[in-house]
């Protein structure tokens, strides 16, 4: 079997390659897809399956969970396997899972086959990003490259609910997971025609230990983080993301141990890399939280169902779409770390704007401020997974991709809990002040619990206490959006301290080009000699 990359180093990828990123971008929508499109088929698969409510959590979260823990020991088999046949492997896993969770008979069975699901999924992240390290060698075209790639993860998490809606007005709910087997079933048959296959031949065998340790440290972070954001700090949550961190340091020990480690930790050691990851951190963190808000205040202050809100969710993840294409452009003359800290300018004015929402009829200034947001965070989104994985050397690709994938992951999950914490605090500060009836006090926690309160209320306190709700609840997305201003200023500077060393992709291969021409005269002057 081919183990080589279709493209020599710095050479300009050509057909095949661009059909197999058109491959790799469609598992990409689909996993993405599935984040979100159960927000509309929930309430039709709860009346045939009944789940509790724990049932329903699980349902929701458990494919989220097992793609975070499974990421980085996906990532690090694909190098030791080959990342074509990882990824094909998880390609048949998928469409096998898809087709029993739409078939399940009951809940348990609903959420076994979602965590079958999200493991099969954590094959498939890792598995498309390094492929695409392989394939395009080029700097320019690989940035191009990852920045589709990445918008099309971002652009499959936004139309899910949309998908779903449209799915659900002609069919039964199980139809929202039988739409991956056709997507799967196309990766295979081309695959093997359009993807080059490539391994670490030193990689040695999977540490099982190793393994452990790591599901051991990122499960309990990523669920005690989501725990804090939907009820706030509790000792639960909070033993369980200490347990993860304890959990992390024994992983990290070990790897410093093996010669052939699950986790390349030796990559940290790299400026690019671990600036990169910092800079991706905490730019996703901003995200996380502005959407999660978001979608509630489109849904529960202005009233919309989950397909009208998803509709309205669209703007700024379009807007993110065109400045990731844009920024793989403009990298060509610009130096990232201007070009990251440039929009994240940007970024602060389209927070600000956010902080700046009403209750009632600040549809239009919450869309416009968050595309303008989205659109400067863009840069962060298109090349600081390309900074990530372009610093590791190619054989590692596959444990670099899914350190950059973990760390969205994280990103992600630690923006929902500090912001939706951040706004649940503002939310019972304001709440605390108004009159709320003495046996319902969930109204003075939750948006959710206040309108269920309201609804029992009779005609004019119902409306009053609904209406102090809904203006307490955008008090709290204002806020998290000045916050999310504060944190991407703070950003901007840490992209310029940390990555202004990285020239722009056109000096780069300036460079390279240079390098190769005295290689070149060299040698020649060799052979004349002799």
């Amino acid at each position: 079997m081919d183990t080589t990359p279709t493209t020599a180093p710095g050479a300009r990828a050509g057909r095949r390659e661009w059909l197999g990123l058109a491959v790799l971008a469609l598992p990409t929508i689909l996993l993405a897809l599935d984040f979100s499109v159960l927000f509309l088929a929930l309430p039709h698969l709860s009346a045939d399956l009944a789940p509790d409510g724990a049932q329903q959590l699980w349902i929701m979260d458990v494919y989220g969970f097992m793609i975070a823990g499974f990421l980085v020991t996906m990532g690090t088999l694909g190098d030791r396997v080959g990342r074509r046949k990882l990824l094909m492997i998880g390609a048949v896993a998928f469409a096998g899972a898809s087709v029993l969770a739409a078939y399940s008979t009951s809940a348990e069975m609903l959420i076994a086959t979602r965590a079958l699901l999200g493991i099969a999924g954590a094959t498939l992240m890792p598995s498309t990003l390094s492929l695409i390290t392989t394939m395009f060698t080029d700097g320019r075209q690989r940035a191009a490259a990852i920045g589709v790639w990445m918008a099309c993860f971002m652009g499959g998490t936004a139309v899910g609910p949309v998908v779903g809606g449209v799915l659900l007005q002609w069919f039964w709910w199980g139809s929202v997971f039988l739409m991956g087997v056709p997507v799967m079933i196309l990766l295979l048959v081309t695959a093997p025609v359009l993807l080059p296959e490539h391994r670490d031949p030193t990689g040695g065998k999977l540490d099982l230990a190793s393994v452990a340790l790591s599901l051991a440290a990122i499960l309990p972070v990523i669920f005690g983080l989501k725990e804090i954001a939907k009820d706030g700090f509790a000792i639960v949550p909070l033993v369980a993301v200490v347990a993860g961190v304890v959990f992390g340091v024994l992983f990290v020990r070990r790897q410093r141990t093996l010669t052939n480690p699950l986790m390349e930790v030796s990559l940290f050691a790299d400026r690019a890399f671990s600036g990169a990851l910092g800079v991706m951190l905490l730019g996703v963190l901003t995200v996380g939280g502005s959407t999660l808000l978001f979608a509630t205040y489109l849904q529960d202050v202005q009233g919309m169902s989950p397909l009208a809100a998803g509709l309205w969710m669209l703007p700024h993840t379009a807007a993110q779409m065109i400045g990731v294409v844009l920024a793989t452009m403009l990298v060509r003359t610009i130096r990232p770390a201007y070009l990251i800290a440039g929009g994240l300018v940007i970024t602060v004015v389209g927070f600000l704007i956010v902080s700046q929402v009403s209750a009632t009829g600040g549809i239009t200034l919450a869309v416009v401020g968050l595309s303008i947001a989205f659109f400067g965070g863009a840069p962060i989104a298109g090349l600081g997974v390309d900074l990530i994985v372009s610093s590791a050397p190619s054989e590692k690709a596959g444990s670099a991709s899914s350190i950059s994938e973990t760390n969205i992951e994280f990103g992600m999950a630690l923006g929902v809990a500090v912001m939706g914490s951040i706004g649940a605090a503002v939310y019972r500060n304001q709440m605390a002040e108004t009159s709320v009836p003495a046996d319902a006090a969930e109204a003075g926690d939750t948006l959710t619990g206040a309108t269920t309160t309201a609804a029992d209320l009779p005609g004019e306190a119902g409306a009053s206490l609904l209406a102090a709700a809904r203006e307490a609840f955008t008090s709290g997305f204002g806020t998290a959006a000045a916050v999310c201003a504060g944190i991407a200023a703070v950003v901007a500077v840490l992209a310029v301290t940390l990555l202004r060393h990285i020239p722009a992709a056109g000096a780069a291969e300036a460079d390279t080009a240079e390098s190769g021409v005295e290689e070149a005269t060299a040698e020649k002057a060799t052979i004349t000699r002799e």
